[in-house]
Order: C-alpha cells, then sequence, then structure tokens
C-alpha cells in the first residue's frame, strides 16, 4: 500500500510514516514546513518506499498529482496548538478548511480512501463528559478567535462526509484527544513539552488559570496503532471516531508530574490567560473522550500510562538538550 500524507513532518505525520514504512508500506509525503521539521523525517529520507515534497495542503495540482499517485491519504495538514490558533486566526481557517477542500476534490475523482483528522476542541464548550461522536457540539461566540480552529476543523468534519454522503468518497475522520510523545513542540502552546522542556532548563513551570482543568494524554504510538487499524477497517468508513487516552489529570497535577519524574527544583507559577493570551479568552474545564466506538471498530483504545507518556517526553526534551 501507498500512503499519501499531508502534514507528514509535523508530530503525528512523521511518526505514521515511521510505522507504515515498518510494515513494509510506502509514504508520499507533503508539507510546507510551517509548523513541521525536516528535523522529524530526516531519519527516514533513506527509506526504501519513502519520498517527500516541500509544498502547501492548498496547491490543487500538486495536491491533485500526489493523491492521484497514492491508494490512501491521511490528511494530517492544519493550523495547531493554541498559540497559534488564537494569534493567527485568518491563517487557521484558511489552511484547514481549503486544505481539506483541496484533498476531498482531489480523492473524489477516483474515490481513495481518505482520512481526515480532526480534534477534540470541536467539542467546544460541552459539558457532557465523556464526550462522544454524536454529541452536539456547543462553540463560543464569533467575536473570539479561540474558536476559530474549532469550528474550521467541524466544517472540515461536514465537508468530508457530504463528500462521502454525495459523491461516494469513503471518509474517516479520527478525533484526536491532545495526543503526545516524542517530536511534539510547545513552540504553539503544546503544554507537556513546554512543561518538560521547562523543567530540564530550570525555569518556573507555567500552568495557565487555576491549573484545574483537566485532560485525557494520548501517546503518539497509540494514536498512530489506532490509525493504521482505521484504515484497515471497511466499517469504520464514513465515521467520525474519537481517539484518544481516557487518563484524566489536571494542568496542575500534570506540572507535578513533571517535576517529580524530573527532579527538577522548579516552581509551579499560575499565569491568568490574560497573560498568556488575548482579553477574553476561554478554554475548556474537562475533556474527557469516550473511546468506546473505536474499541467496537477495531478492537483497540490507547491505554499507555501518563507516566510512561511523560517520561517518554523527557527522554526526548534532553536529547534535544544535549544536542544544542
Amino acid at each position: 500500500m501507498k500512503v499519501f500524507i499531508t502534514g507528514g513532518a509535523g508530530f503525528i505525520g512523521s511518526h505514521l510514516a515511521e510505522a507504515l514504512l515498518d510494515r513494509g508500506d510506502s509514504v508520499l509525503m507533503l508539507d510546507d514546513l510551517s509548523t513541521g521539521r525536516m528535523g522529524n523525517i530526516e531519519h527516514l529520507t533513506d527509506r526504501q518506499g519513502f519520498e517527500y515534497r516541500i509544498g502547501s495542503a492548498t496547491d490543487a495540482p500538486l495536491v491533485a498529482e500526489l493523491v492521484d499517485r497514492c491508494d490512501v491519504t491521511a490528511h494530517l495538514a492544519a493550523a495547531v496548538g493554541v498559540k497559534l490558533i488564537v494569534e493567527q486566526p485568518v491563517r487557521t481557517i484558511e489552511t484547514n478548511v481549503r486544505g481539506t477542500e483541496v484533498v476531498l476534490t482531489a480523492a473524489a475523482r477516483k474515490q481513495k480512501l481518505t482520512v481526515v483528522a480532526s480534534t477534540s476542541e470541536v467539542y467546544g464548550k460541552g459539558i457532557k463528559i465523556p464526550f462522544s461522536e454524536d454529541d452536539d457540539l456547543r462553540l463560543g461566540p464569533t467575536a473570539n478567535s479561540r474558536w476559530a480552529y474549532a469550528c474550521s476543523k467541524a466544517l472540515d468534519e461536514w465537508l468530508a462526509l457530504a463528500y462521502w454522503r454525495e459523491k461516494g468518497v469513503p471518509v474517516i475522520i479520527p478525533r484526536f484527544f491532545n495526543t503526545v510523545g516524542p517530536r511534539q513542540t510547545g513552540r504553539y502552546g503544546m503544554v507537556l513539552p513546554t512543561l518538560v522542556a521547562q523543567a530540564l532548563r530550570g525555569e518556573p513551570l507555567t500552568v495557565y488559570g487555576t491549573g484545574e482543568q483537566s485532560r485525557c494524554f494520548s501517546h503518539v504510538r497509540d494514536v498512530v496503532k489506532a490509525l493504521l487499524a482505521l484504515i484497515g477497517t471497511p466499517a469504520a468508513v464514513g465515521h467520525v471516531v474519537n481517539v484518544g487516552g481516557e487518563e484524566e489529570v489536571s494542568m496542575l497535577r500534570l506540572a507535578e508530574l513533571v517535576k517529580e519524574l524530573t527532579g527538577t527544583t522548579s516552581d509551579i507559577v499560575l499565569v491568568p490567560y490574560t497573560e498568556a493570551y488575548a482579553e477574553g479568552f476561554e478554554d475548556m474545564q474537562r475533556r474527557v473522550p469516550d473511546v468506546s466506538k473505536l474499541e467496537r471498530l477495531i478492537g483497540f483504545r490507547p491505554r499507555t500510562p501518563l507516566e510512561d507518556i511523560v517520561r517518554d517526553v523527557i527522554v526526548y526534551e534532553r536529547s534535544r538538550l544535549v544536542a544544542t
């Protein structure tokens, strides 16, 4: 099988490419390197069956050519990270919606299986825990750019499902819940690599708001395993599927765990949202997935313990510090 990955030099994309090559598949990758890094794929460039192109998922002629050359498309290219989303809402909306439209248009020409990556952000300000794929979505006001990402990814989902229902394009939509692990950068507001890097440098660990807001983290290794299984499961076509861990942790407890596992003496500092982001910034208090649908479809759910996930991130961040 030959798989085309948009955003392939990104965090999840690079791990997916590596797993595909390990099992004998071929990979054709596209990335504009706006948030992805060549460092994520340098170890793959000499491997048989691997090819990459530098370019944008919004480049319709290029995407059409690459989709046509492959059996499956994994569309992972998107604006990512709360910091980037708040600071660059135009880029967020245009990248997410236009890129998905271009990929689906190309896939429709020959009915190519397409995975359109989505996010738990689409649940918005939902309060029904755990979040289920059939829940109503509740977003904040359009005046708050915090919700531009959620809205754009929800539109991606609707567009993908419309292509499935109207044009017969086989699509699968995984909703990722806080995927973390080696190669993730804290540059755009990702909390775990940020906290670990701060701890290793002896800097204060910054936690936004009260620190009581909670998340469920999943190891990228588990997420890639789920993606590969979904691609190989015909029953998943036409479905939205939560992909994430279920071990809930507050951001304050996460910072404490990072302190414990790194051995740092750094203090934990609470930073008001108004200092970190724009006035009126809103955050989700809890984000917990119902992954029963995922388990029904593929017989698997992410189970890597949080401590193991944090340890893997620490090992990776230490290696980066040594390299610099």
